[in-house]
């Protein structure tokens, strides 16, 4: 598991330590310049400092020079014989460049300074490891303080991010110590403002949460009253049939009961629908791309009987085969049917049903009017509800039709408006995201 206390400290000394060795190096380049500049003024004033010496015939030292003498002098007559070697194994060149030079040699790298004064050339050579040394050194002594309080600052930093953690650790104990049914929002005063969009997006979830737990209890609640409707009578209905006196009567009341275990496996057959239909009741991602119009045809054939037998006109009036939708093919089936069957159920006989399908700006469209008794425009909103039925409706139904095809077009990411139809009655008009534009330009690419 990611630690943000164990990221932030590492992340924070890594820094730290990149910055010490930066500023290690820099110290070190800057030593190192001052220290050629004071070096260089030393080996001018060491040359100048010889021009009153006497020296006479060439002659080599006899005693070697303390190992910690880092100079090499050399002097010169103005016949180019030399008069004195402060070291008699050097291996600087036997000649001398006027000024300050740079030597390469096998002894390694000699910063060399040769000046002529009067009768004689004087050159004095030092090696530039001592300076790299003195400049090592120097930065050595101006990091090791921050490299002993390094520990230090590390703990001051794990303590300082601890302490910076503290509201979120607050905010985890309480969530943590929650009850489950405890969905009201979390308190955001004290809370950084870094974590406020944290505090936020928890809030927002749960009053999704909130929400959903009471749709869900609604809906419990209606689905049992609905229940218990149809299931009391059964119950009564099965106790007629066991007291008829007579076949006739015993038959009488068992094709009453056969009608009603029709109703109540319709009804949970609608419940069931409902739940699959809901927005993130499943994979809400469509798994197939349906000619809207085929969808169609199918459903008239399978109602073209029913509508027969009501003696309602059922047709279409335009079916655009070009309409495509990304679909649930057996959920589109259901918004059809539903729809289809709603129209002829309160369609009055002699009535007539028009089911049409079309494209328009961006979507695709599917429309059912029918002749029949419609809507009112201040119960359209209601009918929507789940279990909900117009006052002095007399045909039988569980009030779920329209509820389902709401929560279908929802999961589709559709439309659905509810108005007057050209023939009196209600038009029910469902849009959905039209699919054939992606699919013709695919083709294209």
């Amino acid at each position: 598991m990611t630690s943000l206390r164990r990221q932030l400290l590492v992340t924070l000394l890594g820094a730290i330590l990149a910055v010490f060795l930066v500023t290690g190096a820099a110290t070190y380049v800057i030593a190192r310049v001052e220290i050629d500049e004071v070096m260089d003024y030393h080996l001018r004033q060491f040359a100048l400092s010889l021009r009153d010496q006497s020296f006479g015939r060439p002659v080599a030292p006899i005693v070697a020079p303390e190992e910690a003498f880092d100079f090499v002098i050399q002097i010169w007559d103005g016949r180019g014989m030399r008069l004195y070697l402060s070291h008699p194994h050097s291996v600087l060149p036997d000649l001398a460049q006027f000024g300050y030079t740079t030597v390469r040699t096998s002894d390694g790298v000699w910063r060399v300074f040769s000046v002529p004064l009067l009768d004689r050339v004087i050159q004095v050579a030092q090696p530039m490891r001592v300076r790299s040394g003195m400049a090592a050194k120097a930065a050595l002594a101006t990091l090791t303080p921050l490299v002993v309080i390094l520990p230090l600052v590390g703990a001051l930093i794990w303590y300082l991010v601890s302490r910076g953690l503290r509201p979120l650790d607050r905010l985890a104990r309480g969530v943590r110590a929650r009850r489950p049914d405890a969905l009201s929002p979390l308190p955001s005063a004290g809370v950084p403002q870094e974590a406020q969009p944290l505090v936020e997006a928890l809030n927002g979830l749960l009053g999704r949460l909130d929400h959903a737990l009471s749709a869900q209890r609604a809906f419990v609640a209606d689905a049992a009253h609905e229940l218990r409707t149809p299931l009391t009578a059964l119950q009564l209905q099965l106790q007629l049939a066991e007291r008829a006196a007579d076949p006739h009567a015993r038959q009488q009341a068992l094709t009453a009961l056969r009608g009603g275990l029709e109703r109540a496996i319709h009804l949970v057959s609608q419940l069931l629908t409902l739940a699959r239909a809901e927005p993130g009741s499943g994979d809400d991602r469509p798994d197939a791309r349906c000619p809207l119009a085929e969808q169609v045809r199918a459903s008239l054939g399978d109602y073209a009987a029913l509508a027969d037998a009501r003696d309602i006109d059922l047709g279409a009036t335009t079916l655009d085969d070009g309409a495509l939708v990304d679909c649930e093919a057996p959920a589109l089936r259901t918004l059809i049917g539903n729809l289809i069957d709603n129209a002829i159920r309160y369609t009055p006989p002699g009535g007539r049903v028009d089911v049409g399908v079309g494209r328009d700006e961006g979507f695709a469209w599917l429309e059912v009017a029918d002749s029949g008794p419609g809507i009112p425009a201040s119960e359209r909103g209601r009918v929507l509800d789940r279990f909900y039925r117009q006052p002095g409706q007399t045909e039988t139904g569980s009030g779920l039709g329209l509820a389902i095809v709401k929560a279908i077009v929802e999961r589709h990411a559709g439309r659905l408006v509810l108005d007057e139809s050209e023939h009196g009655g209600l038009r029910v008009r469902v849009e959905l995201p039209d699919a054939s534009r992606a699919t013709a330009a695919g083709a294209a690419s």
